[in-house]
């Protein structure tokens, strides 16, 4: 499965208020692994930025005079999401944002949903943890995800810090570390994870449980099971189907 983790930094929070997008920060994913492809722009925003925007990600307007606008770039973003799942925290902002952006271009209309799924963290996480913070500073948090290069909030690092996230919440692999790559660098790293991947006849080890791990899980399930007052799912299912 090819994924496209994103977010982005905007000139405010309203995109029905003609604010526009100033940076994007795109890393894939491949079968959960990170490929080392990466899609990460500054754009001219043809407009002033709100004092509030530049609190949290610090991009001033003059850094952005020279840079591109959306529809410089857009035929490279559209390529480079199309197809895939694209994973967002809070995504109805940021999905906001990119169609309205499509939408000033000339020619058919077209949105985000054209191109790609989109799956938003944030929905997941309030899923898993209701009632909680679900920013994704407190998901580092909860998380064990480092997260203290994020002073300001560039997209390129944010999207690199959702990834571990995403992973950890989906079952972990946020930081597989395999000895054949100690002293390598993240790149180097992610270009040997992405050939594993790819070469022909490559089979991944399936360890299974031995005859004693079986009967502890078993062991540990029938405590969890007497802890809930004999309601556990597992077991009143079981049960259930032996009756049938």
């Amino acid at each position: 499965m090819r994924q496209i983790v994103s977010t982005l930094k905007t000139t405010g929070l309203d995109a029905s208020a003609g604010h526009r997008i100033i940076e994007i920060g795109c890393v894939e994913l491949l079968n959960r692994r990170a490929t080392g492809q990466k899609f990460h722009r500054f754009l001219n925003p043809e407009r002033d930025i709100d004092a509030g925007a530049l609190a949290v990600h610090g991009i001033e307007l003059a850094q952005l005079v020279k840079a591109p606008k959306f529809i410089d770039i857009a035929a490279e973003l559209i390529g480079f999401i199309t197809g895939a799942e694209l994973i967002i925290h809070n995504a109805p902002f940021d999905v906001g944002f990119l169609d309205a952006e499509l939408a000033r271009m000339p020619g058919a209309a077209r949105t985000v949903a054209t191109f790609c799924r989109v799956l938003d963290t944030l929905a997941l996480a309030r899923s898993l943890h209701p009632g909680q913070r679900n920013s994704l500073d407190a998901l580092c948090k909860r998380y064990s995800v480092d997260n203290s290069r994020r002073e300001l909030h560039g997209a390129l690092l944010d999207a690199g810090i959702l990834v571990d996230v995403y992973l950890a919440m989906t079952g972990g692999q946020s930081a597989l570390a395999l000895d054949v790559n100690a002293g390598r660098s993240e790149v180097e790293r992610a270009s040997v994870a992405a050939a594993t991947l790819r070469a022909p006849g490559v089979k991944l080890a399936v360890i299974a449980a031995s005859s004693e791990e079986l009967q502890q899980h078993e062991a540990m399930l029938d405590l969890i099971h007497k802890a809930s007052g004999d309601e556990s799912v597992w077991r009143s299912e079981s049960t259930a189907a032996a009756g049938e």
